[in-house]
């Protein structure tokens, strides 16, 4: 008996951590380097994926000085699962189920930047534009399939699941506007989120995010349009 009240303590306290909100017009800050300052996202969606899109903004200037995580998806399976990374000197890493591919850049400009990256299992085909513009499209683990019980985590990366956080891989700056989504986006729809519209996102919903705060992390206005 005590150990089920015990197991029911602990579901409540997990419950209870994470708040959902409409986070339109605002962003989180990531005001310095840490090693324990992050925001957990729980998705809507449990199920595997064989598709998804990423979309994101993110504001920092840190791009010429180190490398740093932008999204980290871990799952009991793999701590990258899926992940977007900037890389001092290479540009922007990304990875599915542990193999990575690199966009190559020379820095990120010191302005709100808009990102998205999207994947397929079924030809492993994989794009990424930064700013409404695409990269050369590239292939990266075809057949592969995105375990489910993700750790989503952004300020950090994780090198183990919900942890193994390094302070030099942290971010420092501005995220908002997350959504992702089962499928892969067409152009067309790419651009339709670049310029502010709403595709009603399957896995994680800027507008009903739910997430929890841990560390230094503030929401703030957003500083971009």
């Amino acid at each position: 008996m005590e150990r089920l009240l015990c197991y029911s303590l602990i579901l409540i306290s997990f419950s209870q951590a994470f708040v959902q909100k409409d986070m339109s017009k605002t962003a989180f800050v990531f005001p310095k380097e840490s090693s324990n300052s992050y925001v957990s996202l729980n998705a809507q969606s449990k199920k595997p994926l064989t598709a998804f899109t990423v979309c994101l903004h993110i504001y920092t200037d840190l791009s010429t000085t180190r490398s740093f995580s932008i999204f980290s998806y871990a799952t009991k399976k793999n701590s990258n699962d899926i992940l977007i990374f900037w890389s001092k000197d290479k540009g922007y890493v990304f990875g599915v189920g542990g193999p990575e591919i690199v966009f190559k850049a020379s820095e990120i400009p010191e302005a709100p930047t808009h990102i998205c990256a999207s994947w397929e299992s079924a030809t492993g085909l994989v794009e990424f534009w930064v700013d409404g513009k695409p990269k050369v499209r590239k292939s990266l683990r075809k057949g592969y399939t995105v375990a489910t019980e993700a750790s989503i985590v952004l300020g950090q990366e994780q090198d183990s699941y919900g942890g193994g956080f390094d302070v030099n891989q942290s971010f420092v700056g501005d995220i908002g506007d997350v959504n992702m989504w089962d499928t892969v986006l067409s152009p067309e729809q790419i651009n339709t989120v670049y310029v502010g519209g709403t595709l009603s996102p399957s896995v994680l919903n800027w507008q009903t995010l739910a997430y929890a705060v841990q560390g230094n992390v503030l929401i703030k206005p957003q500083l971009w349009p």
